[in-house]
């Protein structure tokens, strides 16, 4: 079940790091960072890392900006990086021992996301709450941001049971595979 990744031999077969956001982010910056924290402290922590940040971005935001450029590049045998942040998971269930985080995950081989998967948030009145702050980063000039879907929160009214998802990209895992 071995492959070749970035040159370096690789056992699929072994188990599959997993590994929170946050503690890729600690480890490479040298000191604790959490959502909790406040917006400045990280802003901080981020510049003197050498990474830009916007003024709209929260704690959440700041963290994934931060993974993206010091902890990512780590990445090359299978790990799963969990515990996003709230911030940036709006449609995730939040962890259930640190609402700051997600039930949330990342697959990444060879330094490249190849799936995203996540708890689904079924609470309708806490989804109002993330929609809402989605719409207001939309206003403030975040293209990815979403917007309150009304159907949707009605249907989650109704009642969702507990739901996951998973999406693969497979294109990256055969461009992983083949090289």
């Amino acid at each position: 079940a071995g492959v070749t990744i970035q040159g370096a031999s690789c056992d699929l077969a072994k188990p599959w790091a997993r590994v929170r956001m946050i503690d890729l982010v600690s480890n490479a910056v040298g000191v604790s960072v959490h959502p909790s924290q406040p917006v400045d402290e990280l802003r901080s922590i981020a510049q003197k890392n050498g990474v830009n940040t916007e003024t709209r971005w929260g704690s959440g935001r700041i963290i994934e900006e931060i993974f993206a450029e010091k902890a990512e590049a780590s990445l090359i045998e299978p790990t799963f990086v969990t515990g996003h942040p709230v911030e940036i998971s709006p449609l995730a269930r939040a962890d259930r021992n640190d609402p700051h985080l997600t039930e949330r995950f990342e697959l990444f081989v060879g330094t490249h996301e190849l799936a995203n998967g996540f708890s689904e948030l079924n609470d309708p009145i806490e989804q109002r709450k993330r929609l809402a702050q989605e719409a207001l980063s939309k206003e403030a000039g975040n293209l990815e941001a979403g917007m309150v879907d009304e159907d949707y929160l009605r249907a989650l009214e109704y009642g969702l049971p507990p739901t996951g998802g998973l999406g693969i990209g497979i294109d990256r895992l055969v461009m992983l595979l083949s090289g």
